[in-house]
């Protein structure tokens, strides 16, 4: 599978030598499936290896969706296919773990839906600022008899707590901006006309500091605070368990007939949709 000759879902802007942008951008819902990662894969790679680079800021180009949870009706075995990353782990939780691990900052700007892999995406960054109107963020997998793959049971424990976490991943329902910064979820909820300004101020603040700092800086709070990957395979071998089982395959089904992974109302109030189904 070479993603080069792909059409790009996700892309790298450069405003400045130091401070990158990461699109992403797959319309019309933003899911993920094996050649967005195999793309997020590369960006990564370049950007682990230019010593230049210290503030790296993901964002999405497409209305109501930051990132969405996986596609399900692409081939499964194409993700699993992709080697193991440079960690060892499989290439979604790999992708994850080197972001944290990276010498540069990520930010994450969460406007619209953040399900599943982009709630996966936001809590591998150092930091995430949600838009006050437009963000929602979930882990919707239990809704749908799922365990999730990248790792939110070993992060967002140590984010928000037991007791939280254990709400946000089978409560399975969306999650507003305030919310989720009152849970720590995410650093900030903030207007969403005044969420660009300021996570470019910050960026750019950072960006202008010595890299050598920020990257010790960061190495010495990851030690004090990541889980071992362990943790993270445990959540990826759970969740290829969990989608070859009849009860989560019935789930998704009766997900598909209101109207899943189609523009529409299912996509935009998944939280409610979920809810529904044992009912």
């Amino acid at each position: 599978m070479n993603s080069i000759t792909k059409a790009a879902q996700i892309r790298l802007t450069r405003p400045s030598p130091a401070c990158c942008r990461v699109i992403l951008d797959n319309p019309p819902l933003n899911l993920m499936g094996a050649e967005f990662v195999l793309q997020f894969r590369q960006i990564l790679s370049s950007l682990e290896a230019d010593r230049q680079v210290k503030v790296v800021v993901f964002e999405s180009a497409v209305p109501d969706f930051f990132l969405n949870h996986s596609d399900f009706l692409a081939s499964l075995k194409d993700l699993t296919d992709i080697p193991q990353g440079p960690t060892g782990l499989e290439a979604w939780p790999d992708i994850l773990v080197r972001l944290t691990r990276a010498a540069f900052v990520s930010i994450a700007v969460i406007r619209g839906r953040a399900t599943g892999n982009g709630s996966e995406l936001l809590l591998a960054c150092d930091m995430s600022f949600a838009s006050r109107e437009k963000a929602v963020l979930s882990q919707w997998e239990v809704g749908v008899g799922l365990v999730a793959g990248g790792g939110p049971m070993a992060r967002l424990p140590r984010l928000v707590g037991r007791g939280r976490a254990l709400e946000i991943l089978l409560g399975s329902d969306d999650i507003r901006g305030d919310l989720a910064e009152r849970y720590g979820y995410v650093n900030r909820s903030l207007p969403d006309g005044e969420l660009d300004g300021f996570v470019d101020a910050l960026a750019n603040r950072i960006a202008s500091y010595d890299s050598w700092a920020i990257a010790n800086t960061k190495r010495l709070v990851n030690a004090a605070s990541l889980p071992p990957d362990v943790e993270i395979a445990a959540g990826w071998d759970a969740c290829l368990t969990s989608i070859a089982r009849p009860a989560a395959q019935e789930r998704i089904k009766l997900l598909f007939e209101r109207g899943f992974q189609k523009p529409g109302d299912a996509e935009t109030r998944l939280g409610f949709y979920v809810g529904e189904l044992g009912r």
